[in-house]
């Protein structure tokens, strides 16, 4: 499938508008807003839902900051993956695997981006301080707009670059596909069993191995499953308090002066 022009711009300008989103806390950075909105613009919006899941399964885990680490981007799967999965009509589960070294390429981009955002905010406090608040204004939005362009020029970039992409793909052999299949689907287990390390407390394990049976031994869906864990929840929650005292009513004692 050959990406048109106007496709070209239209992904561009949707990586540039999902990444500014992301300053303004309205969750465009994900992989399954990006991926799905490459599918309409590609015309081929079940793949792109299907990779934007894919990619919020494996970045459950591994997408999440820890300490001082910093993830992979989300633009990985959610654009190049989404391109590569339409356009060169890999499997999600490999289009995944490969767009994991454009993930952590774009974070290394836009680690510079922040870096050079940093410099707008004492562009923005000497404006403040002579009192010229339409260069304040414009400098404590610049960020935002810094943003939408580089978005605008990584998205370009990659529909532009997704017959170079097709042909590389074309040349992986079968058995090198096969095996960036089974680990594109195995990333979705590895974000999972990372987000399991650090949730999973002792007192949660029992609803984790009430999950494992019901999917993998009675076979339930995932709408039979989050039926049932809602049930599993209000139950716990309803009966919590009974039998025992309310955590309102209980004694609060001092000790040390704390």
């Amino acid at each position: 499938m050959q990406i048109t022009m106007f496709q070209a711009v239209l992904i561009a300008l949707w990586t540039g508008v999902c990444l500014a989103g992301m300053l303004l806390g309205i969750y465009t950075n994900r992989c399954l807003v990006m991926a799905t909105g490459v599918g309409l613009i590609l015309g081929d919006p079940v793949t792109g839902l299907a990779m934007g899941a894919v990619g919020e399964l494996a970045f459950m885990g591994y997408g999440v900051s820890q300490g001082g680490s910093i993830p992979p981007n989300h633009m990985g799967p959610g654009i190049v993956g989404a391109i590569m999965a339409i356009t060169a009509g890999v499997s999600v589960e490999t289009a995944l695997a490969l767009s994991i070294p454009f993930a952590v390429g774009f974070q290394f981009v836009l680690t510079a981006t922040y870096t050079f955002a940093t410099t707008l905010t004492g562009a923005a406090t000497r404006a403040l301080e002579k009192k010229n608040f339409r260069m304040f204004r414009l400098a404590a939005n610049l960020t935002v707009w810094v943003f939408f362009i580089v978005g605008c020029l990584i998205g370009l970039a990659a529909a532009l670059s997704a017959s170079g992409l097709e042909a590389v793909i074309n040349l992986i052999p079968a058995w090198l596909s096969t095996g960036l299949t089974v680990a594109g689907k195995m990333l979705p287990a590895v974000g999972f069993a990372m987000i399991l390390n650090v949730m999973a407390k002792k007192e949660l394990i029992p609803f984790v191995l009430l999950g494992y049976v019901l999917v993998s031994y009675l076979g339930l869906g995932t709408m039979a499953v989050a039926i049932t864990a809602t049930a599993v929840a209000l139950i716990v929650f309803f009966n919590q308090n009974k039998g025992g005292v309310a955590a309102e009513d209980e004694e609060v004692v001092f000790e040390d002066g704390i």
